[in-house]
C-alpha cells in the first residue's frame, strides 16, 4: 500500500464544516464572524511519549486528546485538525485501530481531519488542531489575578505512577494498575469545562508537564505567587496506597495529567461548584494567587499550614529520558 492509497484507506472522510479539507495543497477553514483562531501542536513519539506496545486505538485518542486539551485551557472550541504522521512500515492493523481511536475522539467534538503528511520512518504523531473563540475572550495564562481562588479540574498523579509501574521501577496488584493506566493511555480533554469557564475564570492552563511547572507559567505570565495547600490536591485511592512523599512527588511533579488548572475570583465559589456539578468533575479549590515582589513564587503548605520545601523539578523533555 503506497502512500496515497493508505491516506484514502484510513484518514478520509467526507468534508462537514471546512470549506476544503484533504486533497489540496492547503486545507481551508472559515470562521464565524467575531470568532478568532486558536491553534496547538503536539507530537507523540514512540518510546519517549509512549510504549511501543500501546493499543493503537487509545493512541490515536491520545494524539487528538492531548492537543483538544490545549483548546480547553484557552476556552476554545475545537473545529478541525491536521495529523502528520511517520510509519516505519504500513502496518494495516495498526491503522485501521489507530484510526478508529482518532475519529471515535474526533467525533465527540466534531473536530474535522483537513489535511496533514505521511512518511516513512520511526513512528512519530504530531497533530495540529483548530479551534475558535469569541474576540478577546480565550483563557490565557497571563490573567490571574491576585486573591483569586485556584482549582483543579480533577484528580492528579495517576499517570506519573502508572508509567513508573509500567517501567517496572515499582509494583502494585494488577487490579490497581488497570484502574489507573487510563490516566497514562486514555486521557480526557476537558473541553466542556474549558467554554463553560470562559468569564467565569481569569486565567487557565492544561496540565501536562505537572502542576509545579504549569502552575508557574501562570504565575510568570500574570506577575503574580501563590499558596497551595498540596493536601488539597484531589488524589486516586490508588495513589492514596502510596507513601505521602510519594503521592507529593505524582501529584506536584508527575505530568501528563491533563486536567485544567484555572484560577477564579472568590465571588464565583458557588458557580464553580455548580458548574463541577454540571460537567460530573471533581473540581477541587487547592490555594490562591498572592502579591509578590518576585513573579513566579509559589509557596507550597500542608493542611496543617506548614511550610512543605520539596526536591522535584517540573517535567522536562530534555531532562527526563522516558516516556512522559
Amino acid at each position: 500500500m503506497g502512500e496515497f492509497d493508505l491516506i484514502k484507506t484510513y484518514f478520509t472522510r467526507p468534508v462537514r464544516r471546512t470549506v476544503l479539507g484533504i486533497g489540496d495543497d492547503c486545507a481551508v477553514l472559515q470562521l464565524a464572524p467575531g470568532m478568532q483562531l486558536a491553534t496547538s501542536t503536539d507530537m507523540l513519539v514512540e518510546v519517549r511519549h509512549f510504549f511501543p506496545s500501546v493499543s493503537p486505538a487509545l493512541l490515536g485518542h491520545k494524539a487528538l486528546a492531548v492537543n483538544l486539551s490545549d483548546l480547553a485551557a484557552c476556552g476554545a472550541k475545537p473545529l478541525a485538525f491536521t495529523l502528520a504522521l511517520a510509519l516505519p512500515f504500513v502496518n494495516e492493523n495498526f491503522l485501521e485501530e489507530f484510526s478508529k481511536g482518532l475519529f471515535h475522539l474526533a467525533d465527540e467534538y466534531e473536530c474535522e481531519l483537513i489535511g496533514g503528511d505521511t512518511t516513512c520512518g520511526p513512528l512519530n504523531l504530531c497533530i495540529t488542531v483548530f479551534g475558535e473563540v469569541p474576540q478577546g475572550q480565550a483563557l490565557l495564562r497571563s490573567g490571574a489575578q491576585v486573591n483569586d481562588d485556584i482549582y483543579v479540574s480533577g484528580p492528579l498523579g495517576d499517570a506519573c505512577l502508572a508509567l513508573e509501574v509500567l517501567q517496572g521501577q515499582i509494583s502494585m496488584p494488577p487490579n490497581h494498575l488497570e484502574a489507573i493506566r487510563p490516566a497514562l493511555e486514555q486521557p480526557q480533554a476537558r473541553v466542556r469545562l474549558g467554554l463553560a469557564l470562559r468569564g467565569l475564570a481569569h486565567s487557565a492552563i492544561d496540565l501536562s508537564d505537572g502542576l509545579m511547572g504549569d502552575l508557574t507559567h501562570i504565575l510568570c505570565e500574570s506577575r503574580v505567587g501563590a499558596r497551595v495547600n498540596v493536601d488539597a490536591i484531589p488524589r486516586s485511592t490508588v495513589l492514596k496506597t502510596q507513601r505521602i512523599a510519594q503521592q507529593r512527588k505524582y501529584i506536584l511533579a508527575g505530568g501528563d495529567d491533563y486536567e485544567l488548572l484555572f484560577t477564579a475570583p472568590r465571588e464565583t465559589r458557588q458557580a464553580v461548584q455548580d458548574l463541577a456539578q454540571t460537567e460530573g468533575l471533581q473540581i477541587s479549590r487547592i490555594g490562591e494567587i498572592i502579591a509578590t515582589s518576585e513573579p513566579g513564587t509559589l509557596h507550597l503548605h500542608d493542611h496543617l499550614g506548614d511550610t512543605l520545601a520539596l526536591p522535584w523539578r517540573a517535567f522536562d523533555h530534555f531532562t527526563h529520558q522516558h516516556p512522559a
